[in-house]
């Protein structure tokens, strides 16, 4: 090779690797890609495609993917859904000046006399005077309600609002005035109460049935202009009374008070309220006898005289309320589901094989009332003993109790369990006593004239009742017990219809599950 071959190769190896401006390059490569493909022209161009193509693919790609990222994660965003946490209102009440009134109640049915001995027993009990209080806090505001995002349909809840309240008056037999009779019962209540927020005279009892008198209405703290304050201070006063393990103080006091605890929790959701619930029902568990029954300051142990646990009637017919409304309240304690079902043995117990429920015993007393409603509660509705009990109950007629009446016993308390048995029972069997009830009730009612101003500042009637009953603390458990009688037609729902709440019976234990015992879940 001469030298002059050698200095065209050397010029042509330049011109390759040489620099060359970007007009150049990009011309040259277009010329060669217009050259044959197997022409070194060709070639040189496909080469520095591939060699100006990897800076951009370094920046295109990622680009690119961001993008597309970008973009994905854009299309799987959706709105964000807010979940009202307010209690839902039914629409507003009906004017209660556009319900028809009834027809007159019917001749008034046979007098079946009732007189039971329901003294307080000497036995031997624990004294729960010596255990310390419960440190709970008691601030203002300890009680006040909860907004949930739960809507209170349960088997009190939803009957209790404004509007259907007028609905259910109309539906099941009440009127204005039935409901006038309430509201001077309820002002009269808030004009009567102490300072600590009880009742007189036995404090925790009558405070309990204060509180389950205005929660009947659908009153609670916080939410009520007129009676909230009045509840909040009432349950107040049971959350400060209540001892650390649970009891509240007195002799019939306890189940009563847990009732209304347990049922203000219901209907409040308040954690404070929970908490003294719980242990107050834990309380009435622990309480219970392997019979299935209670009796007074919840003495687990035997009668030193009889040397048998006894099984009072009136007694457990606080502690079942108080067991079917932790139920209702969703509130959760061991032992609960077994104690339902022990509970109805121990009702059964005390049955009298034709029909009716005892003392202590098998019996047909007034206390058949009670063993007939607290059956149903805890789902032995259709029970033999049930049926029969209403039977009984067919010869009653509350016209030959009425509050002026000078009878032996205690009906008013008796007619307390009776409406509501009644009412759960529904058919004629409602019908013919509301439309006995109603007139005695609402005329037995004293009233004093514009006593207390409404929430609006303006005069309202206040209103109570007296009865002849024994084993009463009347006037404030006379005018409760009626006053709750008077609001049966929203208070509840039958357990018989289909839109009362099913609540399912979880029983714990075998030991209690004998073939003598039915649970109807249905009628829960």
């Amino acid at each position: 090779m001469n030298l002059s071959e050698v200095d065209a190769h050397l010029q042509e190896i330049k011109e390759m690797y040489g620099d060359e401006s970007y007009f150049h390059r990009m011309k040259k490569l277009f010329s060669g890609l217009k050259a044959p493909r197997s022409s070194r022209q060709y070639k040189e161009s496909m080469i520095e495609i591939q060699r100006l193509s990897a800076p951009i693919s370094a920046i295109v790609l990622p680009a690119l993917t961001v993008v597309l990222l970008v973009f994905l994660s854009n299309a799987s965003t959706t709105d964000e859904r807010i979940i009202e946490t307010q209690i839902m209102e039914a629409e507003e009440m009906k004017e209660l000046e556009e319900i028809e009134e009834l027809e007159k109640p019917p001749d008034e049915m046979q007098e079946m006399d009732i007189d039971v001995p329901v003294d307080s027993p000497d036995v031997n009990v624990e004294n729960v005077e010596d255990t310390p209080l419960s440190p709970q806090p008691q601030e203002f505001d300890a009680v006040m309600n909860v907004k949930s995002p739960v809507i209170l349909k349960n088997i009190y809840g939803s009957t209790r609002n404004t509007g259907t309240r007028g609905a259910s008056l109309a539906r099941f037999g009440g009127d204005k005035q039935t409901e006038d009779a309430v509201m001077r019962a309820l002002r009269w209540l808030k004009k009567n109460q102490n300072k600590d927020g009880s009742w007189n005279s036995k404090k925790v009892a009558m405070t309990g049935l204060g509180i389950l008198t205005f929660l009947a209405h659908g009153d609670k703290p916080g939410d009520s202009a007129e009676f909230g304050e009045t509840i909040q201070k009432a349950l107040e006063y049971l959350l400060k009374v209540q001892k650390s393990n649970g009891l509240l103080p007195g002799n019939y006091d306890h189940p009563i008070a847990t009732y209304a605890l347990c049922e203000a929790y219901g209907m409040t959701l308040n954690p404070n309220v929970k908490e003294a619930a719980e242990k107050a029902l834990a309380a009435v568990i622990k309480g219970q006898h392997p019979t299935g029954g209670w009796t007074y300051n919840l003495f687990a142990g035997v009668d030193k005289k009889t040397g048998k646990y006894r099984d009072d009637t009136s007694y457990m017919g606080w502690c079942a309320q108080a067991l079917k409304a932790g139920k209702l309240a969703k509130l959760h304690v061991d032992g609960q589901a077994k104690a339902i079902k022990l509970a109805i043995k121990g009702f059964k117990a005390n049955a009298a094989p034709n029909g009716g429920f005892g003392y202590c015993s098998p019996g047909a007393s007034g206390l058949t009332s009670v063993g007939t409603l607290c059956m149903q509660l805890l789902g032995a509705g259709s029970d033999p003993a049930v049926r029969k009990s209403q039977d009984i109950m067919d010869n009653w007629s509350i016209g030959d109790y009425t509050l002026a009446n000078k009878v032996g016993g205690s009906p008013q308390y008796y007619f307390y369990y009776a409406t509501q048995a009644k009412f759960h029972a529904g058919g004629k069997r409602w019908t013919n006593w509301n439309k006995a009830m109603k007139p005695i009730y609402i005329k037995a009612q004293k009233i004093q004239k514009n006593a207390i101003k409404d929430a609006k500042g303006k005069d309202q009637d206040i209103g109570w009742w007296e009865n002849v009953d024994r084993h009463t603390d009347r006037p404030v458990m006379d005018t409760c017990l009626t006053a709750l009688q008077l609001m049966v037609y929203y208070r509840y729902l039958p357990t018989t219809s289909k839109a009362a709440v099913q609540v399912e019976v979880e029983i714990e234990a075998k030991s209690t599950d004998t073939d003598d015992i039915t649970v109807d879940v249905g009628n829960l």
